[in-house]
């Protein structure tokens, strides 16, 4: 006999399979889980039906096993940008000095902070929204985050003695945002998303400047598409850092590293 619970399961996967939603199933039991009532329930499932992202509806997503606080805005952490954690924890000594630039939801950042044990922990962001979230998420955890464009906002004190820098930044050629799924486009701030002409204008500024911030033998490390590896790493040659790749098949993801000598 089917009960209420599994009535309205039922009926919620029907509604969001039609909606186009992969994950129907999944989506059906996060959302049940999130209403506290039925009226709450309808308000979720017509926003999700329209196209709005379930993180936002959630308030959160799962990054590297943790749960992350999002806002609406801000970026929402890809489960591929767990290659560019797994790359700069294995690239990283003993308490390193970190920066995560371009650091959205600050998702990285935590993901770090509980792989490495760093010496000096910090988050920067361009966007308002995504700085106050990642304050949020990095609460507690003795990281600082700054409001600024990319190494702009560090306290000087730093330049030639980081360690570590990340960087998730924009990639997508500016003419490709236009194809990319409406969650993205129509609800992630364009400057997260919005990468140049070839979606790598920002990703060159990071490694010109990383070269005069990291300390010798420090890292960078940042997510891009495939077909920019050639040219990224051409930019961070030129920039006098060493450039190396990292391909993740299972994860369709791609991660360039640079050490500056």
């Amino acid at each position: 006999m089917a009960t209420p619970f599994s009535t309205a399961h039922s009926a919620l996967v029907g509604r969001l399979r039609a909606a186009g939603c992969v994950y129907a199933e999944d989506e059906a039991d996060l959302l049940l889980a999130a209403a506290d009532d039925p009226a709450t329930l309808a308000d979720l499932t017509e926003r999700r039906v329209a196209g709005e992202p379930l993180e936002y509806l959630l308030g959160w997503a799962e990054f590297c096993g943790l749960r992350i606080a999002v806002d609406a805005g801000v970026f929402v952490p890809r489960g591929r940008t767990a290659l560019l954690v797994e790359a700069a924890a294995a690239l990283t000594g003993p308490a390193p000095a970190v920066v995560d630039l371009c650091c959205g939801s600050g998702a990285t950042t935590v993901a770090l902070a509980h792989r490495l044990t760093p010496r000096w922990l910090a988050a920067a962001d361009i966007d308002p929204a995504a700085v106050a979230c990642a304050r949020r998420n990095l609460a507690g955890l003795a990281a600082e985050v700054f409001e600024g464009d990319l190494f702009a906002p560090l306290p000087g004190q730093w330049r030639g003695r980081l360690d570590l820098v990340v960087a998730n930044a924009p990639y997508v050629p500016t003419d490709a945002v236009a194809l990319m799924p409406p969650e993205a486009r129509l609800h992630e701030a364009p400057v997260a998303l919005d990468g140049g002409p070839d979606g790598l204008s920002v990703l060159r500024r990071v490694g010109a400047d990383a070269a005069r911030w990291l300390a010798p033998g420090g890292h960078l490390v940042v997510e891009a598409g495939t077909t920019q590896v050639e040219a990224l790493c051409a930019a961070f040659d030129a920039a006098g850092l060493v450039p190396s790749v990292w391909h993740d098949e299972d994860l369709d993801a791609t991660a360039v590293t640079a050490q500056r000598p």
